[in-house]
């Protein structure tokens, strides 16, 4: 028996489903929903909702949830896929999956054994609830592992807590069911003293909501907000923060923000190629420089994708008993930390020479041909853990580095 998505793509109705079903559908949700949305997503800084619904109703959101909780248990490679694809057709809607997906994998490695979290997840995989991130925070000058707000004890029998954190930026926090965020342990608790939260849909509310009117990204709306809200204390994370960090919430946002990038690389590829192979029919003598260009373009897309390839391999080889050693090794940090600074400085350069090869109907809003968004989208690549504080980190980590 299947159900159906509202695209038309048949969806199986058991979610241990074959390898590779979930990036087909996800492709056909790509290509039949997010793409023709994605204009409009970008002109009003609108939520992606017609895509987001499409995935839920496909029963995507718990791609990353094992079989054994409920979901689809997809290999990492098929995750890093699937971002690829939707950010191809919506830059915005790929990254919407990639945060979820990060705050889910999170949860997942660090729940402790079996209790509140593991029925949350599989409550995830069952309703499809949208997770959205909140580890930013004004005052910590964008220090991820740096926390002002603070976990607050309630309740006579000390098993509840409530909290209030006003951030930077909240990831689509107004259209999510459900937060991760970070907190200091204890009001008494150092800065770096912190934990992960999950806080659900109707604990928590936002209040002091910013603008997001960006240059790119417009679909995440994730403007500046206040947060208040309270939990259970099972709800809290059982390792430190700065394990899920390590070991998991900067591993995979490096490599699933690679792969949205790479999705805005492939497309602004493709326009460029298609619009060469149109101009070259005409006139074959006038498209040789443009066709030079393409080629050199097509290099370091190809270059840009095979060193992706290679960390997510490198990841999904890692032993889970000993994740968090190899994780800290200061090899891993440095091969992680050089995907992040190189993805997000090819997508612009990428960009950048697709709009040469195409001209001024690049440069229009838009069109076919049409690089605005691209490039745009593009340039949020460097801001998202800034590229300095992620250099400043390579350069503490080489002088004392010994090699492989």
């Amino acid at each position: 028996m299947t159900s159906t998505a509202k695209m038309g793509t048949p969806i199986p109705a058991d979610p241990a489903r074959s390898r590779g079903a979930a990036l087909r559908v996800a492709t056909a949700i790509a290509e039949d929903v997010a793409a023709q949305h994605a204009h409009d997503v970008d002109l009003h800084a609108r939520f992606p909702i017609e895509t987001v619904d499409a995935l839920r109703g496909a029963k995507l959101l718990s791609t990353a949830v094992s079989r054994e909780l409920g979901g689809w248990g997809c290999e990492f490679s098929e995750l890093t896929e699937i971002c690829t694809r939707l950010a191809r057709s919506c830059a915005s809607s790929g990254m919407i999956f990639a945060m979820h997906t990060i705050q889910v994998a999170s949860i997942l490695n660090h729940r402790g054994g079996e209790g509140a979290l593991d029925r949350y997840l599989r409550d995830l995989a069952r309703d499809q609830r949208l997770i959205a991130s909140a580890t930013s925070e004004v005052g910590t000058g964008g220090d991820l592992r740096r926390s002002i707000a603070h976990v607050e004890s309630t309740g006579t029998g000390g098993d509840r807590f409530r909290f209030e954190k006003t951030t930077t930026v909240s990831s689509y926090c107004e259209y999510a069911d459900d937060l991760l965020l970070t907190l200091r342990r204890d009001a008494e608790s150092a800065a770096g003293d912190q934990v992960a939260v999950l806080v659900q849909r109707g604990e928590w509310k936002l209040a002091d909501i910013g603008e997001w009117n960006t240059l790119g990204m417009r679909g995440t709306c994730s403007p500046a907000a206040r947060i208040t809200g309270e939990g259970a204390d099972p709800q809290i994370l059982p390792d430190p923060f700065r394990a899920v960090a390590a070991v998991t919430m900067v591993p995979v946002s490096h490599l699933l923000w690679a792969a949205v990038w790479l999705g805005i690389a492939v497309d602004a590829t493709d326009r460029a190629r298609r619009f060469l192979q149109i101009k070259s029919r005409k006139d074959p003598d006038g498209s040789t420089i443009a066709a030079n260009r393409l080629a050199q373009l097509s290099t370091r897309l190809r270059n840009m994708r095979a060193q992706l390839e290679s960390e997510v391999r490198s990841y999904e080889e890692r032993d889970s008993a000993h994740a968090a050693e190899r994780a800290s090794e200061p090899g891993t940090v440095l091969a992680l930390n050089d995907l992040k600074l190189s993805a997000s400085e090819s997508v612009v350069a990428i960009v950048g020479e697709a709009m040469q090869v195409i001209g001024i109907e690049a440069y229009m809003n838009e069109g076919e041909f049409s690089l605005a968004r691209h490039l745009r989208d593009a340039h949020s690549a460097a801001l998202m853990i800034n590229n300095d504080r992620i250099r400043a980190t390579n350069a503490d980590l080489l002088l004392v580095y010994k090699g492989r």
